[in-house]
């Protein structure tokens, strides 16, 4: 069967199953919108209102269903405003397709208008990508991409297309999707065997859970792990979910904003076991002196990541599902009775508090999991706001917390959130922001308002950059220098001026009332939360300073005494 580039481009997309595109349009990319016109029965298109929101949207689309999201750009200015979204899925391992068209190929490597070498951009940023410049190589090259994007450890793909390549024929026979395996040719017997051995000989075992275990849908296999090592849990920002946030072994997230008793308890612990995580920065603190009593076993799909940021005794290279199911048959059911009690007392001595009588953003955070009974779908920006999510709301499955991480990505929980809201129809979804973020990618508000999605955008108003404020406060002497955004922006009134339903909050009463209208909504709200400029999130540790040196106002006003 003859077809153009841009007809193999749409069935090729339904090959892997793909019902949802978000993107905008341009010159280079026009023969596939048309294309895709022809399709919109089967293919549905939602166009942001900027090319970043695009990938953003793609992004949580994908973390949200656990398929590859789809985002479609143009030449040029379309396909950079890409970027930053590429890069963010890149840094928390999420499989995206992007799909750009460039110009034609003999205006290719000429400066022509709108040209620019978007796979010589992204390169750093993506597992693989690819410069289509022939219509025949066309069919493979995006279903390599698809395969390269959900394989081992998933990440995005960019394929850029010259326009003429769009436009020629060739022949075209439709193919079914590899079924992806996963990755088990890397995990040694031995290592595990091992690891068994070192979790029945330990007094103080830890399980450290990373985002891993969620991609690889490990949530069962961790909770019969958990149960037979007998050990407390704690988790990072990306794990969220994985093990459930209301069982009485997990003891809150680790690192710099992890709770006082998962610090502690990583600090004298003889035995860590990390499950899918890359250790970064704010983890580790200072690494040197990292859970400098426990022997480290390190299990991730990845061998890149071993050994990386931080050396450890023993490591299993593989998919977390597959490695978890062999542990567990290789694992007697062990008993720690004295080390959970002791954990059990870190978290009675140290719980995390609300903030105080009046509006904060934990009570806010608080306030949405109580009325949502654990149950919506929380997207964050990045900030203090991003913290307190992270901190207040229980979350039970992997998934439900979806945020930039690895490269903390002001402006990226609106376009997110839109991809999460059209993923999962019927499902509450809050995307939890600063004043700070919302102003990055604000315009997206009307996308969610033209598809009447039934989102809740919750921003934690404190008119100041509040991390980057909470940093100048405590390390840089209260030089509080371009962080003050005290400018008479009122985001009720821009709301609404986009077509949403908007409400300020400036006491716990009027921010319970503006949420049981937003709950009852079909269509997007905003809630305008004000709190005070100088609240901030506890605990913390300094930077580069070890996990066991957390602290937080209170420990400050007792120093001051001294």
């Amino acid at each position: 069967m003859q077809l153009t580039g841009s007809q193999i481009v749409i069935e090729c997309l339904k090959e892997q199953g793909v019902d949802t595109v978000f993107g905008y349009p341009g010159g280079a990319i026009l023969n596939v919108y048309d294309e895709l016109y022809k399709h919109s029965d089967e293919i549905h298109h939602i166009l942001t209102s900027h090319e970043q929101g695009a990938s953003h949207a793609a992004d949580g689309y994908a973390r949200s269903t656990g398929k590859v999201g789809v985002c479609f750009a143009t030449s040029g200015p379309g396909a950079t405003n890409l970027v930053t979204g590429i890069a963010t899925a890149y840094m928390d391992s999420v499989p995206v397709v992007a799909i750009t068209c460039n110009v034609t190929l003999p205006l290719l490597g000429k400066d022509s208008f709108q040209e620019i070498d978007i796979a010589g951009i992204t390169t750093p940023i993506t597992k693989h990508n690819f410069i289509v410049k022939d219509v025949d190589r066309l069919a493979d090259t995006i279903r390599r991409a698809f395969k390269i994007a959900r394989t081992g450890r998933p990440g995005p793909v960019l394929v850029d297309i010259t326009k003429d390549v769009t436009a020629a024929k060739t022949n075209y026979k439709a193919v079914k999707p590899e079924v992806v395996p996963r990755k088990t040719e890397n995990i040694e017997e031995a290592s595990v065997k091992k690891t068994a051995e070192l979790i029945a000989k330990s007094k103080k075992p830890v399980i450290f859970v990373g985002g891993g275990v969620g991609i690889s849908g490990a949530e069962k296999e961790l909770r019969e792990f958990v149960t037979k090592a007998d050990a407390p849990v704690c988790d990072t920002l990306m794990g969220k979910g994985a093990f459930d946030g209301s069982d009485n072994k997990y003891m809150g997230m680790l690192g710099m904003h992890g709770t006082k008793t998962a610090n502690l308890a990583v600090s004298e612990c003889d035995l860590l076991i990390a499950i899918g995580t890359r250790f970064s920065d704010r983890i580790l603190g200072n690494p040197k002196k990292f859970a400098s009593k426990a022997r480290i076993v390190h299990i991730d799909v990845d061998p890149a990541e071993i050994n990386k940021n931080l050396l450890v005794y023993e490591q299993i290279i593989g998919d977390a599902k597959e490695v978890l199911t062999r542990l567990n048959a290789s694992l007697k059911k062990t008993e720690h009775k004295e080390w959970n009690a002791y954990v059990a007392d870190l978290k009675k001595k140290y719980p995390l508090k609300d903030g105080g009588k009046g509006l904060t953003g934990p009570y806010a955070i608080s306030k949405i999991y109580k009325e949502t009974k654990g149950d919506a779908y929380i997207v964050t920006e990045v900030g203090q706001h991003q913290m307190w999510a992270a901190q207040y709301y229980t979350y039970k499955h992997p998934g439900q917390l979806i945020t930039s991480g690895g490269l903390g990505t002001m402006g990226y929980g609106l376009g997110a959130s839109i991809g999460v809201s059209i993923g999962n129809p019927g499902k509450k979804v809050f995307n939890i922001a600063g004043d700070g973020c919302f102003r990055m990618n604000m315009n997206e508000l009307v996308t969610a308002v033209r598809n009447k999605l039934p989102l809740v955008e919750v921003v934690i108003n404190n008119h100041v950059l509040g991390m980057v404020r909470q940093w100048q406060d405590l390390f840089y002497n209260k030089h509080y220098s371009a962080t003050i955004l005290d400018d008479g922006m009122d985001y009720v009134k821009v709301a609404e001026a986009m077509g949403a339903t908007a409400y300020r909050a400036k006491s716990r009463e009027e921010f319970d009332k503006a949420l049981e209208k937003a709950m009852k909504s079909k269509t997007p709200v905003l809630i305008d939360v004000i709190i005070d400029s100088d609240d901030k999130v506890w605990p913390m540790v300094a930077p580069g300073a070890p996990i066991n040196e957390c602290f937080d106002g209170n420990d400050l006003k007792e120093e001051t005494k001294k």
